[in-house]
């Protein structure tokens, strides 16, 4: 059984998909809890359609990518990225914000990709044509599909929040975060206060998200733990396929130090930042809740 609300309004199957789900009629109890959590585990692989597609292609490549091909395997996953983002705007998978975010995330993942190889901080073994200063450019689509995950989520889960800072305080933290990552060669490496400036600032703030009925209250420093975790978790996987590899995996791998979920976390403040520029967050008692 369904209830009155429309799955026909979605713009794509996949939405339509969504919202004939979201209209189930489903008995109270265990049954719709168990039913919740199939649905936001369902959201949330669409969520990371892009990332989880760029995390096979790594794994893919590095077990079954021909050695020595005319076309490097670096150029492949690039010229790869590149189509899977096109299809998803093709079929609308992704609306043109959330491409202008992923854009944006791309130019300023790169800019940080040339400058830390630079500085050693991490290296791509591999050759390739399509690069700049040794970079491949496939590099900044792993920046981009955490902008992609967080842009979806957004409208995915229909994210709303409650006691958000004021608007200027998380564009200047972010700011902060971003020079720090680069600064920190040079001068005092300032992630501990950052962190402590991060609790200050998104300290009290929630974060609502809608898996089926009813809204969930998430508190949003807990939601960027979550996902930093997620992230380093990826990235293990993507040094393991060789993608790019830490100085202390040059003569084999090894987990990539617990410390960088620092990085990750920090990250996530500059991600949420730069969609929330694309999509301002709403307050919760713009929305109610849904029965």
């Amino acid at each position: 059984m369904t209830s009155p609300i429309d799955p026909s309004a979605g713009h794509t199957r996949f939405e339509r998909i969504r919202l004939g789900l979201e209209a189930r009629i489903v008995p109270g109890g265990w049954r719709a809890w168990g039913y919740e959590f199939l649905l936001f585990g369902f959201k949330q692989g669409w969520a990371c359609l892009f990332g989880a597609s760029m995390l096979a292609l790594l794994v893919a490549t590095h077990l079954f990518y021909p050695r020595g091909a005319w076309l490097p395997r670096y150029d492949f996953l690039t010229l790869a990225a590149v189509l899977i983002q096109a299809l998803m705007l093709r079929f609308r998978l992704e609306t043109w914000d959330e491409a202008k975010v992923i854009l944006a995330f791309h130019a300023a993942g790169t800019a940080m990709e040339v400058f830390k190889t630079g500085a050693g901080s991490w290296i791509y073994p591999e050759a390739s044509y399509l690069h700049i200063a040794g970079v491949p450019l496939f590099s900044g689509f792993m920046y981009a599909s955490v902008g992609s995950y967080i842009a979806r989520i957004w409208r995915i889960f229909e994210i709303r929040v409650s006691r958000y800072p004021p608007l200027w305080a998380p564009p200047l933290l972010a700011a902060a975060i971003y020079v720090n990552f680069f600064a920190h060669h040079w001068l005092m490496d300032a992630r501990w206060l950052l962190l402590a400036a991060t609790a200050l600032v998104f300290g009290r703030t929630i974060f609502w998200f809608r898996p089926f009925r009813r809204y969930r209250p998430m508190p949003i420093l807990l939601g960027f733990l979550l996902v930093a975790a997620f992230i380093w978790f990826a990235e293990n996987i993507g040094t393991l396929s060789q993608a790019w590899i830490y100085p202390n995996q040059r003569h084999g791998w090894a987990l990539v130090p617990p410390a960088k979920l620092v990085s990750w976390y920090l990250l996530m403040i500059i991600s949420f930042v730069l969609v929330s520029l694309v999509r301002t967050p709403e307050p919760m008692d713009a929305a109610p809740p849904r029965d």
